[in-house]
């Protein structure tokens, strides 16, 4: 089952925010999360707050979830009163958003835009399994505003799909981009996961060669993580599968970088690529440089101006909340100062576009030049970036900048 919720101050039952946190919204950039709590089995690997029809309970319903999810925007609305900032990017996430009618993520999207507005060259996304969707789908998505598909490809190779316990056919991939075309998209991304149990490097060259083969204009490349609680972690504990070790993970990330790079995806994120600077996720740049977003949905997390909240995590529980008219925010943090200034260094040091020098306290200043003598990072002007051996130990430079 999904990992518990973060420890935090009671959040406001009307979901009210420090002024301070309101003075700057969106001068970085505001964005809306939609989670989707829905799928149709849980995946061995996920510990995401997601659910299965078993899994819902009494009392919680896919048909209602979208009004639900609109009565939080408008309470965005009334707790962002004073903004006249229209929202660059809107992000479905999940769980499978596409389990819901195309009607359903539509009417969600119009509602964001009544109450908010969209910024001319908004960015509207919906992760999607390619078993949920088809071409009438898609086309719906399209016609009512959104521009981004991002579908959950994971790997080509069967035997790897069946230990994560993905279901779908790793036939359909190439499909689901062909009518996403057709439907209008301009912006496909595929999600892949190296390192799965069992997957070996050709398994691997194989799930990217034909991930390319389908022409997407950006790919997200992750290291699989077995967390604590799911299935996979269980089969890992009981000896039934073996992890790949650092070397075998290093590998593929270097094959993965080489083979992306040679077919015109460059990394703008350590685990990113895309086919130019237009093809960039905005709404993950938005979270990796410090935006703000307001999180709808069961357990959907929350930004603006440096106060952090999360909503509680059940279907039965937001909806009673929604119902009730009260906020479904569960807790909430006011970060300091220097909170901020730490997430910046975790966050965009990962970025292509680098870090500024300022952000680094003194002792990250006086460690930077062994970093560089060691090739983990360069500095131009007053900019750091990571090199390529930077970007496979990324974490450790973090730790070493943060002392």
């Amino acid at each position: 089952m999904p990992s518990a919720l973060p420890p935090g101050d009671p959040a406001p039952t009307d979901g009210s925010l420090p002024a301070d946190s309101l003075s700057t919204l969106g001068e970085k950039g505001l964005g809306f999360y939609v989670h989707v709590p829905f799928c149709t089995v849980r995946c061995g690997y996920c510990d995401f707050n997601t659910y299965t029809a078993i899994e819902l309970g009494e009392g919680v319903s896919r048909q209602t979830y979208a009004d639900q999810a609109i009565e939080e925007v408008r309470l965005a609305r009334r707790v962002l009163t004073e903004s006249d900032k229209p929202v660059d990017t809107v992000f479905f996430g999940g769980g499978t958003p596409t389990l819901l009618p195309a009607q359903d993520l539509t009417g969600i999207l119009t509602a964001i835009k009544e109450e908010f507005g969209l910024a001319g060259d908004v960015e509207v996304t919906t992760e999607a399994n390619p078993d949920s969707v088809d071409l009438d789908y898609l086309r719906t998505l399209r016609e009512g505003g959104f521009t981004r598909l991002s579908f959950g490809m994971q790997s080509a190779v069967p035997h790897v799909l069946h230990t994560l316990d993905r279901t779908h056919d790793p036939e359909r991939v190439p499909l689901v981009v062909e009518w996403a075309r057709r439907a209008g998209f301009e912006q496909v991304s595929l999600d892949l996961i190296y390192g799965t149990p069992g997957e070996s490097i050709d398994d691997w060259r194989t799930s990217l060669d034909t991930a390319l083969a389908s022409n997407p204009d950006h790919i997200s490349a992750y290291s699989l993580i077995v967390e604590d609680g799911t299935a996979l972690a269980r089969r890992v504990r009981r000896g039934e599968l073996e992890m790949p070790d650092e070397d075998d993970l290093a590998d593929k990330y270097e094959l993965a970088d080489a083979t992306l790079q040679k077919h015109g995806l460059t990394w703008y994120e350590v685990s990113n690529w895309a086919t130019d600077d237009t093809q960039r996720c905005r709404h993950n740049m938005l979270y990796w440089q410090g935006g703000d977003w307001w999180g709808v949905g069961p357990g959907a997390h929350s930004h603006v101006g440096g106060t952090r909240w999360w909503n509680v995590k059940h279907p039965k529980a937001y909806a009673d909340r929604i119902n009730a008219h009260q906020s479904p925010a569960h807790a909430r943090e006011i970060l300091a100062a220097e909170d901020r200034r730490v997430e910046r260094v975790l966050l965009e040091l990962r970025l292509k576009d680098g870090l500024h020098t300022d952000t680094l306290d003194d002792e990250g200043r006086a460690a930077l030049p062994e970093q560089v003598r060691r090739g983990l990072v360069t500095v131009d002007g007053d900019t750091i970036v990571l090199t390529d051996t930077g970007r496979l130990l990324a974490d450790a430079v973090v730790r070493d900048l943060l002392p």
